[in-house]
């Protein structure tokens, strides 16, 4: 079992395994509709008790080797979140969101590029793969940047938004 005691460094953010007490700030950022719509599982409206209850199964997952989610930090205030999750033998999906404040400054590439360099380094992942809702293309921007390449497009259930959405999908080979 891994340690979480872990901590992912990149020239600007820290990201660290999240915890209890990023509920308020989580539920604060997923507040925007603006970032939760491009999330296919987040509760709406976000609430600090589904946070709570979400972020009270990352140590589980964690402990299962099924799951490492990471708080992303910057100067010390949670901006976002990045994960790998779905792992099943060498694969694992990764995905990631930011407060709208924090778009467009290369967080997202910085933070999933530190989560790939784990999930390969650490959890020995041999194939990642990730997508993004097809109405936010910068994020496939991100993925394509670290070397993604797309393999498809899929329609995918949004909790938020209650419906199936168009979703482009990539896939990182080791």
């Amino acid at each position: 079992m891994l340690s979480r005691d872990i901590r992912l460094k990149t020239p600007r953010l820290t990201l660290r395994p999240t915890e209890a007490g990023d509920a308020q700030r989580m539920a604060q950022i997923q507040s925007n509709w603006k970032v939760t719509r491009m999330l296919r599982l987040a509760p709406w409206p976000a609430t600090e008790a589904a946070m709570a209850a979400w972020a009270d199964l990352h140590g589980k997952e964690w402990a299962a080797g099924t799951a490492y989610r990471f708080a992303v930090l910057l100067d010390g205030v949670m901006i976002g979140a990045a994960d790998i999750d779905d792992i099943k033998g060498d694969e694992g999906e990764i995905g990631y969101w930011f407060d709208e404040p924090y778009w467009g400054q290369g967080f997202a590439r910085e933070a999933a590029a530190a989560l790939m360099d784990f999930a390969i380094q650490t959890v020995k992942l041999r194939r990642i793969v990730a997508g993004h809702n097809a109405e936010n293309p910068a994020s496939g921007a991100v993925l394509k940047r670290l070397g993604f390449h797309f393999v498809g497009d899929t329609l995918k259930f949004s909790k938020p938004q209650g419906a199936e959405v168009p979703y482009r999908m990539y896939a990182y080979e080791a």
